[in-house]
């Protein structure tokens, strides 16, 4: 263990005060910061270095400890095992370790990586909103309240009579907590005064009870986006509760829901459909109208001999994909809807049509397939 006296590596003599320690520290920490020194070794050593000596030199028991025994007093089993030796302390000293030490210099205008507890950002919101289909495909532009807080009008959001904000707590000079010391233990606590915030209200607005902000129900413009989905999320900036004592607003963000169209099914970008058509058009085929999105109709050919299930597609039909021009398909499903109440002339001609061959297989291939395979079947059986 090296014996390199503790007053030489912060260049003080024994004699020197507190103050003189602290200020010859300051300086030497400053210097050998490894935020000063990025990528040297040497310099983050002598850091640690005269970071584990102040350490001991600025606690009076450990000081009284060196002055009497020197080094032997923090080795393995002296005070009653209360020290660890100098350089298994220096090797193991940490940031977090003289990022405290810096903070006995806060009132000195001095800090590290100590973060000052200023007026915090307001809160952000939540808003779920429902919208139709329709509104998804086109976008919309829509109004919304939302109960809120927002900056006070008196006091401009200062949260002071005068506006003149908040001052600097006195107590713990902005630092927001205060520290006191009992033998070797150093407690840390919020400061009494400021309650944490590092700054107090010296002339408190009435209306606002020294807050800076009040309750209000708030009218906000909203734009929704074309192509949106369920789930997708909008962020409204600076839409937010403000910040307490005049800090700024967080933001709002609006949850999409899309709601169940009575039509269309979507999937993604793409749109389904199922149009019913009559025996005659799926036997003959021709042309029908089907509903778009966009509150258009299209026209779509029915091929003769058009089967129930058959799916057409609609290129570019479907919806506006978000953030982009392009547009999804639309497939549209036929279902073949057998007639009801046929008059006795109209059972007649079917019974006709019956009789001329109507579900032979040239009419009909996909039941005389599988009648076909079900007599296959039932001889196998046999």
């Amino acid at each position: 263990m090296s014996d390199k006296d503790l007053y030489e590596i912060l260049g003080v003599s024994k004699d020197s005060s507190q103050e003189e320690i602290k200020k010859s520290y300051r300086k030497l920490a400053m210097k050998y910061h490894p935020d000063q020194n990025k990528g040297d070794v040497n310099a983050e050593k002598k850091f640690k270095e005269i970071s584990a000596a102040y350490e001991i030199l600025k606690d009076p028991n450990k000081k009284n400890a060196y002055d009497q025994y020197g080094h032997d007093a923090f080795r393995q089993g002296n005070m009653g095992g209360g020290f660890r030796g100098f350089d298994d302390f220096a090797s193991s000293f940490n940031f977090s370790d003289f990022n405290s030490i810096f903070e006995d210099f806060f009132g000195e205008g001095f800090s590290s990586s100590a973060r000052r507890n200023g007026p915090q950002k307001g809160s952000d919101l939540r808003y779920n909103m429902s919208i139709a289909l329709n509104d998804a495909f086109s976008g919309r532009k829509t109004q919304i309240r939302i109960p809120t807080h927002i900056k006070c009008t008196k006091c401009k959001g200062t949260a002071s009579a005068d506006g003149s904000g908040p001052s600097t707590c006195t107590t713990c000079n902005g630092y927001g907590k205060v520290r006191s010391s009992s033998g070797f233990f150093s407690i840390e606590r919020s400061c009494p005064n400021c309650g944490g915030e590092g700054a107090t209200i010296r002339n408190p607005c009435l209306k606002c009870s020294g807050t800076g902000r009040t309750k209000k129900q708030k009218t906000i413009s909203i734009n929704i986006p074309p192509g949106v989905d369920t789930g997708t999320r909008i962020r409204v900036t600076g839409e937010g509760e403000p910040g307490l004592k005049g800090a700024s607003n967080g933001d709002l963000y609006i949850f999409v829901d899309v709601k169940k169209d009575k039509l269309f099914e979507r999937e993604e970008e793409n749109l389904f459909c199922n149009i019913p058509i009559s025996v005659t058009q799926a036997i003959l085929g021709g042309e029908i109208e089907v509903p778009t999105i966009e509150g258009k109709k299209a026209i779509l050919t029915i091929p003769p001999g058009t089967q129930s299930e058959t799916r057409f597609r609609l290129k570019g039909k479907g919806m506006t994909i978000l953030q982009q021009k392009s547009r999804g398909d639309m497939y549209v499903e036929t279902s073949v809807e057998v007639p009801i109440n046929l008059t006795n002339k109209q059972k007649d001609i079917l019974r006709e049509f019956e009789k001329e061959g109507g579900t032979s297989k040239a009419h009909s291939p996909k039941s005389q397939s599988f009648f076909s395979k079900l007599k296959e079947v039932w001889e196998d059986l046999t």
